[in-house]
């Protein structure tokens, strides 16, 4: 996408609009991580690209100490104005290298995030940088969505996301199969006019971040197909993989 800049792609706008639309599967995903991070013993909690604390606010609620790593400062800026959202620390910074210095019993990085990271080596150095923040027992969680614009006629495709009686959404991308980038406008048409959210991600199966946990010293431990224990299978539209040290024990 000719003149995109993933630094300032979460701006100022995107982070007071970013809570609109809730996904509705926030409380299930607060109890599986809270769970993960008591069997890890320790309760503490780190999130890659933290935001605005959509996940990690209600986590910290649930008693789990969280911090965060962000990009965005406008993302935390808007974190901030929340309840709660001035007891998150906060280390500025890209996600696959910065760190906070310490180690928690559980990292993870939800909604599609780690495609933000538009090379496969940066997507490996994410890995290892969760490796890093681990304790012996604790687990990197990865949440994605399954790829399907590689399969789209001519990698290519215009899909009606919603359709209200104001406002039409729309999503427009086009994937180069060489890359595997791809470049997404979320587009929404009303009576304001229209209103253009570009994205850029790098679309990657399970089989190659499992490949990619690997290289990080990490294992796959679990996979599921929601955040309630759905099975994962051919029919899953994402995945919530869950991976440990190599060493641990299963």
């Amino acid at each position: 996408m000719e003149g995109f800049d993933p630094g300032t792609s979460f701006g100022y706008e995107v982070s007071q609009r970013y809570d609109e639309d809730p996904r509705g599967d926030e409380d299930a995903t607060v109890a599986f991580l809270a769970g993960l991070a008591g069997l890890a013993g320790q309760n503490s909690a780190l999130e890659f690209a933290v935001g605005t604390g959509r996940i990690a606010l209600p986590l910290r609620e649930a008693g789990v100490r969280v911090d965060g790593i962000e990009l965005s400062h406008d993302m935390v800026d808007r974190m901030r104005e929340k309840p709660g959202g001035d007891h998150v620390d906060v280390t500025m910074g890209d996600m696959s290298r910065v760190t906070t210095g310490r180690t928690y019993g559980l990292v993870y990085l939800v909604f599609n995030t780690i495609g933000n990271l538009l090379t496969q080596d940066d997507q490996v150095r994410c890995f290892r940088n969760a490796a890093g923040h681990l304790t012996e027992d604790g687990v990197f969680v990865v949440e994605c969505r399954i790829p399907t614009a590689p399969s789209r006629s001519g990698h290519q495709y215009l899909d009606t996301e919603h359709v209200g009686l104001d406002y039409v959404d729309l999503d427009a991308g086009r994937y180069d199969p060489l890359t595997q980038v791809l470049d997404l406008h979320h587009i929404r048409i009303s009576s304001e006019g229209i209103r253009l959210s570009p994205i850029r991600l790098r679309l990657a199966h399970p089989p190659e971040f499992d490949l990619m946990a690997r290289i990080a010293g990490l294992r796959l431990r679990e996979r599921w197909g929601g955040w309630n224990g759905e099975p994962y299978t051919a029919a899953s539209w994402r995945h919530i993989s869950v991976y440990e040290r190599a060493g641990g024990t299963t």
